[in-house]
């Protein structure tokens, strides 16, 4: 029934357009099935007891995520589903919470490397596509074999090489806007016609700190970018931040017209409370956070969704595999899982995202969910640039 409801949910998204979809030491290495085995054949009764208790025990590797409670959620129920099944593989979760820091989990695997402590305790890491590039450039991640992860075929491949096979691309979400659609007729359906609305309405849209969640920095980036060309979006040298000069006096002209004359919540869920409450209109908001809170109750039934043309920043979420962890292996038998069918269906159901492998190999019912949603999101490559965004934000923004 579940997944039914998500399928209607996401179908009756009918003003969603095109651009949603193509939407943060010390080794403590596990013993592997082979650790605890005699070293020679004349092993007592006593040492082949030891060796079979010690031969069962799972491989441990250590998983570092981050984002909203949702993610969290996500993963509560696909690592017992593997776990069940792979009685030779324990994962476990360091859940850091959206807006509390994830730079310093890619800084400790950095770190470690440099000081030959392998990946810092960290097997596999969930970010965006920044830390992929970043990562890149510090040769940080393992280069993922279809070999060893026989589910990668169920991936687009154009999806792969823009990471350079580095990473997974294991669901999809983008930014829109979520209003109450009995205070707003007529949504705006451009990013000029979203600002004319805030001036016309002051202090019912907010948006959150950029750099406390991604339905923020979506609507900071996208108005920087707004009157750049149109390959601006996948432009990493730093060179092109004189240009966002137009944006940002944009946006510090917009801070008396929203919430509060110029309070910004902090992380996604900051903005969707405000919604929830009453006190604003609309927000930008991540589609699967929206999604799942219109279908629990949490955001009131009079909310809607709309994509504006063109539409806000979406694209994957990724998994990574230190190059330097030990677990390996494990990692791999742990990421064919998330991309086998039975997983990718908790990232719709249980997340209202899309999932990550090619839709022909979903269930029929999902497949008929997605029919004429959209077809492509639009995705911003602009390598580390975010950070340098976030700290003139702050100066030029929110310090006004």
């Amino acid at each position: 029934m579940l997944r039914k409801k998500t399928a209607l949910s996401i179908m009756t998204l009918t003003t969603v357009t095109a651009a949603l979809l193509s939407g943060c030491g010390t080794s403590n290495n596990a013993d592997d099935a082979n650790t605890g085995k005699a070293n020679n054949s004349t092993a007592n009764a006593g040492s082949n007891t030891t060796q079979t208790d010690t031969a069962a025990k799972p491989v441990e590797f250590n998983f570092y995520f981050t984002g909203s409670e949702n993610v969290k959620n996500l993963w509560d129920t696909i690592i017992p589903m593997f776990e069940k099944e792979h009685a030779d593989v324990k994962v476990n979760e360091v859940y850091i919470p959206s807006g509390t820091g994830a730079q310093p989990t890619y800084d400790r695997i950095l770190a470690a490397k440099k000081a030959g402590k392998g990946s810092g305790d960290i097997d596999l890491y969930e970010d965006g596509l920044n830390n992929v590039t970043q990562g890149q450039k510090d040769d940080l991640w393992e280069t993922l074999d279809p070999a060893k992860i026989a589910n990668l075929a169920s991936i687009d491949g154009k999806t792969l090489t823009d990471v350079s096979n580095l990473a997974i691309p294991y669901r999809s979400s983008a930014v829109v806007l979520a209003y109450n659609s009995e205070k707003v007729a007529t949504p705006p359906k451009t990013l000029d016609e979203l600002f004319a609305w805030i001036k016309q309405n002051p202090e019912k849209f907010a948006y959150n700190d950029p750099s406390t969640g991604g339905a923020g920095s979506s609507f900071v980036t996208t108005t920087l970018y707004s009157t750049l060309p149109e390959d601006a979006i996948h432009n990493t040298d730093p060179s092109i931040e004189k240009q966002w000069d137009t944006g940002f006096n944009t946006l510090k002209g917009l801070g008396k017209y929203v919430y509060g004359k110029g309070i910004y919540p902090k992380k996604n869920q900051g903005t969707l409370d405000l919604l929830i409450s009453g006190e604003v209109d609309m927000i930008p908001a991540w589609s699967d956070m929206a999604l799942e809170q219109i279908g629990n109750g949490q955001l009131p039934a009079t909310t809607k969704l709309t994509q504006i043309t063109p539409g806000f920043t979406g694209g994957p979420t990724y998994l990574m595999v230190p190059k330097l962890s030990e677990k390996k292996d494990a990692v791999n038998e742990f990421l064919n899982f998330v991309l086998s069918p039975e997983a990718q269906s908790v990232v719709v159901t249980k997340m209202h995202g899309f999932p990550g492998i090619q839709m022909s190999n979903m269930p029929k019912d999902i497949q008929d969910s997605f029919k004429g949603v959209a077809e492509g999101f639009r995705t911003f490559n602009i390598g580390d640039l975010g950070s340098d965004i976030n700290k003139r934000w702050q100066s030029d923004v929110a310090a006004q």
